[in-house]
């Protein structure tokens, strides 16, 4: 190590140098987006044509003294609002996650003494001081280390820690993160083993992590397509609804003279026309399908994303912490010529390879914090633990560290009975071979056994021992007579329930890509265990080299991307999304952000994960189960279909409603709606569509039919051309009754009553044929929903309250009805959707989907 290195370790930066520092180049710290203010997000919250018209009918409400249908519409309005604050938000709590993550506590060297201050205040050019189990600060450069290897998992995604070394230069150029034997440690990063020194190159947004900050931030979510159709939509409807208000109320000026009544009844129009119930749907929908999601402990933090699931159509998965389970397990050894492959089911272990575990736990710390060292501890408890094998009286003498040129360590330790020393050595398995001096014929059967456990997927080690009588110890590991002892091969455990959980998404015709940082050979390991195709892998570096549409062609069909750095994760999620792809993102690292935010939905790890994941994704699984994405995929996709269900009933009863309140006027006829009834059907259609169909359960087959084509429109024109004339059917026999029984002088009272009763049967038929567009209301009947038949018995009481109390007889403008009254309304109104049943009878009974077109 050069001399100047020295005096930095020695003495580090003043306090006064740092305090310059510090006011030069800020707070070791992502810089916080200026937020906006509540004012301006619910300003742009309200001048949404979906808030503009729940505010607009709350106002209508006002003007007909109806308090309390005001008050809901304009509580919906709020509701609506802190929900879309709330995602606003999500921007500024990843950066201040990312800022929480980034400044760690530092141990530095100042005026020569090392000091413990708080990690925003490190500046570059600080000496830091790190050891085992320490979060590094800033980006730095080692200037001395022993044994040192650090966890980048955060940045690179890789599964293993990564070796370190100490810089042969004084001012050596930074490097990416990722990979053995470089002088960088990088914010953010985790010390697993060893000790070291290292001078700060960055701090805050010029580090790694902060990079990633940068592009996190310049990420912007998108509006779901459900909420761009539903905004045009409900605008079209508004504008249909204020043009027939003008039309009643210009008409029936004009023709009977009464201006006032003539606003009365364009009021009333616009109440019938007016689709608030719309974003009540969307509303009401979103947000109990983010509940029943939580259910299966999956945390929703964007609510549009409940409804986007059901047409995912792709699956990017990060490997490590996601498909496996980030810890290490010893999976084969190889000993005495003969490989032994280790599975929990086993009740001891052979002894041919007894003393390789012993001396694995030898050549590790006794209270180890790398993952490789807790698995060699972990094995020997499980077997060994009452054996001779496991030697914790003994004395830990001396260690030899691992170099560039010997990646190999030795721990030296002296038995109880103190009469000679043991050394144990673990290490790269060529190195090992290199220790024991192992002639060619045996060379040559050890290179294929670790080329047989790379290919699976391992990461090999070898194992040796010597002893020493001396008691000068030598100064290097070759001074010893090692005796190789086998090789130990380790994985990184697949999660339980993740083949099963992505053979359900094929079926469900989600394709998974894994985009991970480690090799093809590991990352294609893992494929082959969980199903997926392992024929084609694309790496980084070769990624890199690809044009933006050659990108796009190779995504197409290859589902494996290894050695990918973070900017490349966003570019494959963009690749996907620019081929039309709806894209599910899983990921538990930093490295991860910015592509989580970037997907359609981004679903971040909740108990590896870290915040800055978790602050930038759509959705949480807070028990981090692979299997709990499908299961939200499911509750997705039934959400939307429920949706479609409500919609189409909703455009289907207006159309009645509107008629009723329209066509009197233009006819010169008694008017039959005032707003009172309105509000009374209103009573029935919001829970109808709102908790009626948001209870219906998913159909047998939701995971069996590919995802829907996510530039399909909410309604195709078969749907809508079917909804509408669901609504055209109703109103011309409502409208019959109506001409009927006022032309045989039954009076205009009981004329309305008539009207008013078919047309509430009629309702009751639309909702309980628009559960399915396939089964009909018989076959339906055998589906539980509780909720449905408290929404039909309401309806009735109020009908029949309406009908025989005096009070709200009177208020309903009503005549008294007979039971043989009641017996034609109703069938008339069941009439009126029958020739619907006959459609689906028609179609066939045992169609494979329930969808509306």
């Amino acid at each position: 190590m050069a001399e100047n290195f020295d005096i930095r370790i020695a003495y580090g930066l003043t306090e006064a140098e740092a305090a310059k520092l510090l006011k030069e180049v800020g707070y070791n710290e992502l810089p916080s987006a200026k937020p906006r203010s509540a004012f301006a997000i619910a300003f742009e919250v309200v001048k949404e044509p979906m808030f503009l018209l729940l505010v607009a009918g709350g106002l209508v409400y006002f003007l007909l003294g109806d308090l309390q249908e005001a008050l809901i519409l304009m509580g919906s309005v709020l509701i609506v609002m802190g929900i879309t604050f709330y995602q606003e938000r999500k921007t500024e709590r990843a950066l201040e996650a990312l800022r929480d993550l980034s400044s760690p506590r530092a141990l530095v060297i100042r005026d020569g003494e090392q000091r413990r201050i708080a990690g925003r205040d490190v500046v570059p050019g600080d000496l830091i001081v790190l050891a085992e189990g320490d979060r590094v600060p800033a980006d730095a450069v080692l200037l001395s280390c022993t044994n040192l290897s650090a966890d980048e998992s955060l940045l690179t995604g890789e599964s293993v820690s990564v070796r370190k070394i100490c810089s042969e230069t004084d001012s050596p150029v930074m490097a990416r993160p990722g990979g053995d034997d470089l002088p960088f440690i990088y914010s953010g990063s985790l010390v697993v083993q060893g000790q070291g020194a290292a001078v700060v190159r960055a701090t805050g947004i010029n580090t790694e992590i902060g990079k990633i900050g940068r592009a996190l931030q310049q990420v912007k979510s998108e509006e779901t397509a459900l909420q761009k159709e539903t905004n045009l939509l409900v605008r079209n409807l508004a504008l249909l609804g204020l043009g027939l208000c003008l039309l009643v109320v210009v008409a029936y000026g004009l023709t009977r003279g009464d201006w006032l009544q003539g606003i009365l009844a364009g009021i009333t129009t616009a109440m019938a026309v007016l689709p608030e119930e719309f974003p009540v749907v969307l509303t009401v929908f979103l947000a109990l399908g983010a509940w029943r999601i939580s259910q299966n402990n999956v945390l929703t933090r964007r609510v549009p994303a409940v409804e986007t699931l059901g047409s995912a159509t792709v699956l990017c998965t990060d490997k490590t912490g996601t498909l496996t389970l980030n810890r290490m397990k010893v999976k084969k050894i190889f000993a005495n010529g003969e490989s032994v492959e280790l599975d929990d089911g086993r009740d001891n272990l052979p002894e041919a390879i007894h003393e390789v575990v012993e001396f694995s736990i030898l050549a590790s710390q006794m209270d180890p914090f790398d993952p490789m060292e807790k698995a060699f501890k972990k094995l020997g408890e499980d077997y060994l633990a009452k054996t001779e094998h496991i030697h914790r009286d003994w004395e830990l003498v001396r260690e030899y560290p691992l170099s560039k040129k010997l990646l190999a360590m030795s721990r030296v330790w002296r038995s109880s009975s103190g009469n000679e020393f043991v050394i144990a050595a673990k290490g790269a398995p060529e190195a090992i071979a290199e220790l024991c001096h192992i002639d060619p014929d045996r060379q040559k059967e050890l290179s294929n056994n670790i080329q047989t456990m790379a290919n699976e997927g391992m990461r090999v080690l070898g194992v040796a021992k010597a002893s020493f009588q001396k008691i000068d110890l030598p100064d290097g590991q070759h001074d010893f007579e090692f005796e190789f002892l086998g090789l130990i091969g380790m994985e990184d455990p697949v999660r339980p329930g993740v083949p099963e959980a992505i053979k359900e998404c094929y079926s469900a015709g989600i394709r998974v890509v894994m985009i991970t940082g480690d090799y093809p050979g590991t990352a294609q390991a893992i494929a082959r265990q969980i199903g997926l195709p392992t024929d084609k892998v694309i790496t980084g570096p070769e990624l890199a080299i690809l044009s933006d549409q050659e990108l796009q062609e190779k995504v197409r069909d290859i589902c494996i991307f290894s050695r990918v750095v973070p900017e490349q994760k966003l570019r494959l999620v963009s690749a996907l999304k620019a081929n039309g792809e709806v894209v599910a993102m899983t990921g538990d690292g930093v490295n991860d952000a910015p592509a989580l935010k970037a997907a359609d939905i981004g679903i971040a790890m909740g108990g590896r994960g870290t915040d800055v994941a978790r602050e930038s994704s759509s959705l949480v699984l807070l028990d981090d189960d692979f299997s709990s994405i499908v299961k939200a995929i499911k509750s997705g996709r039934r959400i939307f279909d429920n949706i479609k269900k409500a919609m189409a009933y909703i455009l289907a009863i207006h159309v009645p409603i509107a008629g009723i309140s329209l066509i009197p006027v233009l006819l010169g006829w008694p008017l039959i709606f005032f707003p009172v009834h309105v509000v009374l059907l209103e009573l029935i259609i919001d829970p109808a569509c709102s908790i009626a169909f948001e209870a219906e359960p998913e159909e047998a087959d939701v995971m069996d039919r590919p995802p829907r084509d996510p530039n399909a429109p909410l309604f195709s024109s078969h749907a809508l051309g079917l909804s509408l004339l669901q609504g055209l059917s109703v109103l011309v026999i409502v409208m019959a009754v109506f001409t009927v029984s006022l032309y045989r002088g039954q009076g205009e009272a009981e004329a309305r009553a008539l009207t008013y009763t078919t047309l509430i049967f009629a309702n009751l038929g639309l909702i309980l044929a628009n559960r399915s567009w396939t089964r009909t209301i018989l076959e339906t009947m055998s589906t539980p929903n509780p909720a449905l038949w408290w929404v039909v018995g309401g309806a009735l009481v109020f009908l029949a309250m309406a009908i025989y109390v005096p009070f709200l007889r009177e208020l309903f403008s009503f005549a008294y009805l007979h039971f043989i009254d009641i017996a034609i309304c109703f069938t008339a109104g069941i009439g009126s959707i029958l020739w619907f049943e006959a459609l689906k009878i028609f179609n066939g009974r045992n169609r494979d989907s329930d969808t509306l077109g």
